[in-house]
């Protein structure tokens, strides 16, 4: 490091780091250089120090929208550790600590400060914010995670919409915008939704070398599965599952086979979540099981294992959520259980969850959500590299890995064209099947070939031989490439999913 680098002796003397990582540094000198940022970098890659590192440089105020509370706690404690002002603002906060919290604002001497994007509704918060412009002190605007602004995200939160008011509430403060995977398309909305000006994008690659990446079908029981990749991972073991319940059972199951496991969901009461994500980030080698929701921005760099028991809902969503594994750059293991019935399951709920939110594009975020669930199925069910098909997902094309499930032990294809004559010869020529009654019905009268066919039939909805309705696949029909395999019929072979 050259003694006339300023960002770097500012780097090593507050974090003791000797070199950025790939992509920060550009990120920040644009920022400090009062340029409107995207910054697209992988999770361990260093969002974080960002912005970080301009509030210390400029001596000033860094405002951070973070939309989780315990991931505003967890880096509000790494940096007062290191003597660092930095504070959070929610909810939860005692009323004597919030007032402390705003004197600090008030007299120039807080560096960072979190806020929940509800928080900035406050008339309270707004005047905090003019009164920091007024006084020069106001470095920047980070919002992170901010996927969460787009409707076409994996976790979109209506409540980021209108953090596009910032620009109007800090005319002239430069904003960045921070993510771990989006897709071309979200980048575009995030830039337009937060009315970012020529902005710099910098997109890092999200392939990660030290991660393994496995998907398999999911035995009935797969307690058996959970317990070995459990023992055999070093570290942190991060266990991810749909819903709450489930959350509560298998902490349960894991703690009856003697393994000190955890459950943190939004369910828990704050001291329960609070006793959950200590013993996460404190224990030697704990266990936690946890909803999707857990692990944004929280800094355990050896997760030696993140081991999701149902399908994901996207594969961005899913890189994401594995993205928490090896983030000290040792090797780590990525696993996926998952039921062919897992889609359908999903595919109800996220419809559930999307009409809830109203707007003139919930329509199509519907069917977005629906399409981006059979991507992530037929990835699961696929025989190509996995991790070729996760990073396809966010727009970036890269060679077989070499390294995951599909690469070191690939699905051995067989000749499926009878069973595929069969099935297309039994969907209409207008209209629309009962996709589970035809399944049954070609179980029935063909045994014998010992097909399965509702696999059969999503294999054939991911090559465009069938479209199927967006409830999970109930209803099917022929589209044109299917009438043109009948006419014209060629040989199709398709490797099976392996069985954990």
């Amino acid at each position: 490091m050259s003694r006339t680098d300023p960002l770097g002796q500012a780097l090593e003397r507050h974090f003791g780091w000797t070199s950025f990582r790939s992509g920060q540094r550009p990120v920040i000198e644009a920022l400090l250089a009062g340029r409107d940022t995207l910054a697209v970098l992988p999770t361990g890659g260093g969002k974080s120090l960002c912005y970080q590192l301009p509030a210390l440089v400029r001596e000033g105020l860094v405002l951070v929208v973070s939309p989780l509370v315990a991931l505003m706690q967890d880096q509000v404690h790494h940096l007062r550790r290191r003597g660092i002002a930095a504070a959070c603002l929610h909810a939860g906060l005692p009323r004597e600590e919030a007032d402390a919290v705003r004197r600090s604002v008030g007299d120039g001497s807080l560096r960072l400060l979190y806020l929940a994007p509800e928080r900035l509704q406050s008339q309270g918060i707004a005047q905090l914010l003019r009164d920091a412009l007024a006084r020069g002190g106001l470095v920047a605007l980070a919002v992170d995670e901010a996927h969460c602004i787009s409707a076409w995200g994996h976790d979109f939160r209506p409540r980021y919409r209108r953090l596009g008011e910032l620009r109007a509430l800090c005319p002239g403060v430069p904003m960045l915008a921070l993510s771990a995977t989006a897709a071309p398309r979200v980048r575009a909305d995030i830039i337009r939704l937060l009315a970012l000006r020529r902005p710099l994008v910098q997109v890092s690659s999200a392939r990660r070398a030290n991660l393994q990446y496995t998907m398999r079908l999911r035995p009935s029981d797969p307690l058996p599965q959970v317990l070995d990749a459990v023992a055999a991972a070093r570290g942190a073991r991060l266990l991810y599952v749909r819903t709450r319940r489930a959350s509560d059972t298998w902490a349960a199951r894991l703690r009856e086979n003697g393994v000190a496991a955890c459950a943190y969901h939004a369910g828990l009461d704050s001291g329960d979540r609070h006793q959950a994500l200590r013993h996460f980030q404190q224990a030697d080698r704990p266990v936690l099981v946890a909803t999707s929701a857990f692990g944004m921005g929280v800094d355990r760099p050896d997760v030696g294992l993140v081991m999701h028991l149902d399908l994901p809902a996207s594969a961005e969503a899913y890189l994401q959520e594995s993205g928490r594994a090896g983030r000290d750059g040792a090797g780590a293991d990525c696993v996926v259980l998952f039921h062919p019935e897992d889609r359908q399951r999903l595919a109800l709920a996220m419809r559930a969850s999307v009409m809830l939110q109203a707007g003139e594009e919930t329509a199509e975020r519907l069917a977005w959500s629906q399409r981006q669930l059979r991507r992530m199925e037929a990835l699961a069910e696929g025989e190509g590299c996995l991790e070729q098909g996760l990073l396809l997902s966010v727009g970036e094309v890269v060679d077989p890995c070499g390294r995951c499930d599909r690469c070191l032990r690939p699905p051995a294809a067989s000749d499926c064209s009878d069973g595929v004559r069969l099935i297309l010869e039994q969907l209409p020529e207008a209209g629309s099947a009962d996709g589970r009654r035809l399944c049954q019905e070609l179980q029935r009268s063909r045994a014998e070939q010992d097909l399965q066919w509702d696999w059969l039939v999503r294999r054939l909805v991911e090559e465009g031989l069938v479209g199927e309705s967006e409830d999970g696949g109930r209803r099917l029909w022929l589209t044109a490439p299917g009438r043109h395999y009948l006419r014209s019929p060629w040989r199709l072979r398709f490797g099976r999913p392996q069985a954990a």
